[in-house]
Parts: structure tokens; sequence; C-alpha cells
């Protein structure tokens, strides 16, 4: 049956990512990982303040801060959603009956990323939420959470969730195989910007700066410097539609 309108491709994606167990599987992994991730964290920052060494005393830290920090460890799993909506099918075989229903490489890639991108947004609102529920009160004196902080600080975390698991996705439908594609991802992400930052090198820190890891955390941390948090998230979003473009034209020039 063909699902070549654009509401249908959507539908059929959604169908697919929903009925595969290991969306669920990586989806419980990624709420015990950040459970685990901000509990320890908060444990650390109250330790801090009521050791014996007054020299790393943080004083109270904000429930965000904590699930921003945990992030950082979190994000791997949602990344295995983004690219295992498209690198299973390539494994599978299953994209050559993707294409012959959504003939249009575009829609495809379009449909994929519309699902990958809100059910890696509500994943991670999900995992905000359980990271705060977590957080306050192993923190308890030494932690805040003001609601309006908080909340921002969520829908933040899910934005970035949902712009790199998009650039999962688009590296995944250019690349077609789950190892290089996680590979690659490791290196943008965190490897090549923290080669680039080790010299302490200006010119060095302004090009690691626009890599999307560290855009998404000047975004995630609200920076002003050495750019306005809002142009952190406009990088990361640029790196995930370019991803999305490089994608597409690997869908074009070659068989499924």
């Amino acid at each position: 049956m063909s699902t070549s309108t654009r509401g249908g491709a959507v539908a059929a994606e959604w169908t697919k990512l929903s009925s595969v167990p290991s969306t669920w599987w990586t989806a419980l992994a990624g709420l015990l990982l950040m459970a685990a991730s901000a509990g320890q964290l908060a444990i650390y920052a109250a330790n801090d303040n009521t050791n014996d060494d007054p020299a790393d005393d943080r004083g109270i830290v904000t429930v965000g801060s904590v699930l921003i920090d945990s992030v950082e460890l979190t994000q791997y799993v949602v990344l295995a959603l983004g690219l295992l909506a498209i690198t299973a099918e390539f494994t599978s075989g299953t994209i050559r009956t993707t294409l012959q229903c959504t003939p249009s490489r575009g829609r495809v890639l379009l449909a994929k990323a519309a699902v990958a991108g809100a059910v890696t947004f509500a994943l991670g609102l999900l995992l905000g939420g359980v990271g705060a529920l977590v957080a306050r009160p192993v923190l308890g004196e030494w932690g805040s959470a003001p609601l309006a902080g908080t909340i921002g600080d969520i829908v933040a975390v899910a934005a970035y969730l949902a712009l790199i698991g998009v650039l999962a996705l688009g590296l995944g439908a250019a690349l077609r195989n789950a190892v290089l594609t996680i590979t690659v991802l490791l290196a943008t992400l965190m490897i090549v910007p923290l080669s680039l930052q080790e010299p302490d090198i200006d010119v060095l820190n302004r090009i690691a700066d626009v890599f999307p890891g560290v855009a998404g955390a000047h975004f995630l941390a609200g920076d002003t410097e050495p750019y306005p948090s809002l142009v952190g998230l406009l990088l990361l979003a640029g790196w995930a539609g370019a991803a999305l473009l490089l994608g597409r034209a690997a869908l074009r020039r070659r068989d499924a």
C-alpha cells in the first residue's frame, strides 16, 4: 500500500518505530541511566559541601544544572534511537519496502526525522522529569528547584536531545551502518572538539565552539560567551539539517 502522502509516511514511520521492541528497551535504558546519573551527580554536589575540604564547596546548586550535566552521558542512548530508526532498515533490507511505498527519498527522510524528533523530544521531557525527581531529594538543603527555571531546563534538554536524535538519523542515512554512525557521532560530538580545545589556543577554541556538542552545551548552560545560547541552539539545528541533507543525497545517489 502506498504511503506517498506526507501524513501517511509519518504514520508509517511511527508504526515502524513504535512496534520495534528495541525502541522501548532503549527508552527504558535512557530512563535508568538518567536516574543513575542525576542521583550520582547530586550525591557529589552534596558531598562537596559537607566534606572536610572547604576548597571544593559548591554551595547551593540548581536541579536544572544536575540535569544538564547528566545529559552528557544519557545523550548516547538517545542517539541510538535516532540512528537505529534508519540503519536497522538497511541491515534488515526493509528499506526497499519503505522506498517502494514512498518513492520520494526526501519525503521518507523527512517523515523519519519528524517521528524521531518528536519521540526524542518527548523522551527528553520524560528524562528531565525523572532526573529532577531523583536529584531534588538527594541534594537536600544543597539543592534549589525554582519551578520556572527547572521546567525551562527540562524543555531545553528535550530540545537538545531531539536535535541530536535528528543529527544521528541524518548521519545514519548517509553512512548506513550503526557502528560507523556512532563512531562518527562520538568524534563529532566529543573527540574532535575536545582535541581542539586541549591546546587552549584561541583560534582552535573558536573552531570547537561551532561543533554540535559544544554548541549544544552552550545552549543548555544559557551561556552568553562566546555567543548567546540561542546561537548555540541554531548551530545545533544547522548541524541536524546538514546531516539530513547529506542523508537525502546519499539515498538519492545509491540504491537501497
